[in-house]
């Protein structure tokens, strides 16, 4: 969007996107990037959200700052993609640890339960286990939500929860910078490398 050269000019690119989904009626959701973008990205989503209510937000478990990041988009009535993050960040803003970044998961998926629309983006069964049960208590019905994953990454699973009634979408990176997207997730996670090598087989 252009956030790095200037403010003013991303706002423009991502005013004329949001222009063209709302001229389509199409939802469409801004991704995250590293930390150093988060408040950014953030003040520029909330800036346009007045114009663009048909919009979304990502955020991300691995950082400390996320549930606070959570509570105050489930009181605006924003919908959020929540994911894990595949960025390597200092400790004094994420969780080091993996339980950590899990326990935050759950903890925003529980949070999240009760807002809009969420979509839970993961291929950790225990992870969409415990965003499952969240939406159960919660009284939400199964088409409320999403279950979130990656093309190429536990096409089985996805036939599973389809299976079961649950709304899955499978992300797909594409254009000229697909492969530094999805090397980005093989590279910080090597559960990720794992699962890509035994489905590969599989």
């Amino acid at each position: 969007m252009g956030l790095a050269i200037d403010e003013s000019f991303a706002r423009e690119n991502l005013s004329r996107i949001l222009e063209e989904a709302e001229r389509l009626k199409i939802f469409m959701r801004v991704d995250m990037e590293g930390s150093a973008w988060t408040q950014k990205t953030l003040d520029l989503f909330y800036s346009l959200r007045p114009r663009f209510p048909n919009a979304g937000i990502v955020l991300q478990s691995a950082l400390r700052r996320t549930e606070s990041d959570v509570r105050h988009a489930v009181a605006q009535g924003v919908r959020v993609r929540l994911c894990k993050g595949a960025y390597r960040e200092p400790a004094d803003v994420a969780f080091q640890d993996k339980d950590e970044v899990n326990a935050n998961y759950d903890k925003c998926s529980a949070l999240l339960a009760k807002a809009p629309c969420p979509a839970f983006a993961t291929h950790d069964d225990l992870r969409i286990e415990a965003a499952l049960k969240a939406c159960d208590a919660a009284g939400r019905v199964k088409s409320d939500y999403e279950i979130q994953m990656l093309y190429g990454l536990r096409p089985r699973r996805w036939r599973e929860l389809k299976a079961q009634g649950h709304v899955v979408r499978v992300y797909v990176p594409y254009g000229t910078h697909w492969f530094p997207y999805f090397y980005r997730r093989i590279r910080e996670r090597k559960e990720n490398l794992m699962f890509v090598l035994r489905h590969f087989f599989s």
